[in-house]
């Protein structure tokens, strides 16, 4: 298979007739119109079948790019097959932000804002939080408009891919700002499930990475926004954990050489946020992602959860992150209504030995109502989902109502979005 059928991590064949790469929007909507099951298709770091389809993908990073800032809206309007990477510098050299990345900047801003993909820091929403209006290529091949504060708008960003494909998207923006990041090491487990809350608000933006050894956490990544009084220094040790003595990878062992600046050093937010560098090319085919979010206040008592799960996750698992997302309005964000914390896990390419694994961690995240990420893997039952959502019914008048054909269903929403 070429790259082209497959997604990023090699895990998924996509069963498409083929792949279009409309060059306008046009073409785009001549494209959509003329075919029976359509599936926009962005950079393929999902690792479950969510964009396949057995009709056409389309992927919109042909359209033509679009990077327009308007400084008294405090809004960006962009092409939506565009990758952060490709967009931030510019933005930041306008003098503005995103309030948020996520760990790769490789992923594009359509694919990340329909899945639910986020970022971290318990004051940050996920990165479909900031956006303020997105346009739709529909079923028959026409266009639409949909802007924050409509009734439409909350359940059309993290839509999946179900209701058209996305062409451009607008987002807030925020000054532009500087980071510094740095790694603690060995925080011992009792300061993190002692003091969840204070772990995941020391810094804007804070990564835990463990590999449920027992014992101390394995590493503490804080990203601290430089104020007025410019860079400042960290302690040595903190919460019982002591400061790195150079750059790290979120893998112990692995070299740090692809990693985002580390050790205090400040610099733009587009270079810091991210745990790696744009000029780094993620391998393929060497891991399976899966998450799951739980309410925040519920943090403490899903990692002990976890916790006991430690020798079945252990040899199957790379590593693990723990973040803090704000909760949003979005109806199928997995931070929909309550702030969160996310469990993260980067497994061994092997899904057969991963699966049990994931079943053990579902039953028993299960008391703490855990939204799994749309675009990893999963095994959580479409009626447990259904449970978890509120709008969920919503949303299945919402698609019912904006593709009455089923042009952009596929196997994955048949499944999940049965009505």
């Amino acid at each position: 298979m070429t790259p082209a059928e497959m997604n990023w991590a090699g895990n998924i064949t996509f069963g498409a007739r083929r792949l279009c790469t409309p060059r306008s929007v046009a073409e785009l909507r001549e494209t959509v119109a003329a075919s029976d099951a359509v599936r926009a298709l962005g950079t393929r770091h999902s690792f479950n079948a969510v964009a396949d389809t057995h009709g056409d993908l389309v992927s919109v990073a042909g359209l033509p790019r679009v990077v327009d800032i308007d400084p008294a809206r405090r809004t960006v309007r962009l092409s939506a097959g565009l990758r952060f990477g490709e967009f931030a510098a510019e933005l930041h050299e306008r003098g503005f932000a995103l309030h948020n990345l996520g760990s790769l900047p490789h992923i594009s801003a359509a694919g990340a804002c329909a899945t639910g993909t986020h970022g971290s820091g318990v004051g940050n929403r996920s990165l479909a939080g900031c956006v303020r209006a997105l346009d739709l290529v529909t079923a028959d091949g026409g266009t639409r408009t949909l802007r924050r504060g409509e009734p439409d708008f909350a359940g059309a960003v993290v839509s999946l891919g179900a209701l058209g494909v996305v062409t451009a998207l607008e987002l807030d923006v925020v000054p532009a700002f500087d980071i510094q990041q740095w790694v603690y090491e060995d925080l011992p487990e009792a300061a993190l499930t002692e003091g969840f809350d204070e772990v995941m608000a020391a810094a804007y933006s804070v990564s835990v990475f463990t590999d449920w050894s027992p014992g101390p956490v394995g590493q503490v990544w804080l990203k601290q926004r430089v104020g007025d009084e410019g860079p400042r220094p960290m302690p040595a040790e903190w919460l019982g954990a002591r400061l790195a003595d150079g750059s790290r990878h979120p893998i112990p062992g692995v070299p740090a050489g692809n990693c985002t600046r580390q050790q205090g050093v400040p610099g733009p937010w587009h270079r810091r946020l991210p745990h790696f560098r744009l000029e780094f090319t993620p391998s393929n085919g060497d891991e399976l992602q899966s998450e799951y979010f739980v309410a925040r206040r519920d943090a403490a008592a899903a990692y002990e959860a976890l916790a006991r799960l430690r020798k079945r996750i252990a040899p199957v698992l790379q590593i693990s992150e723990i973040r803090g997302v704000a909760g949003d309005d979005l109806w199928l964000s997995p931070a929909y209504g309550r702030d969160s914390v996310a469990f993260h896990f980067t497994w061994v390419p092997d899904a057969a030995a991963v699966a049990p694994v994931l079943a053990g961690i579902e039953e028993a995240l299960a008391p703490f109502g855990a939204r799994p990420h749309w675009g990893k893997v999963f095994g959580t039952a479409p009626e447990v989902l259904r449970t978890l959502y509120p709008r969920y019914g919503d949303f299945e008048e919402l698609m019912a109502r904006l593709d009455p054909s089923g042009t952009f269903r596929n196997d994955f929403l048949d499944r999940h979005f049965p009505g």
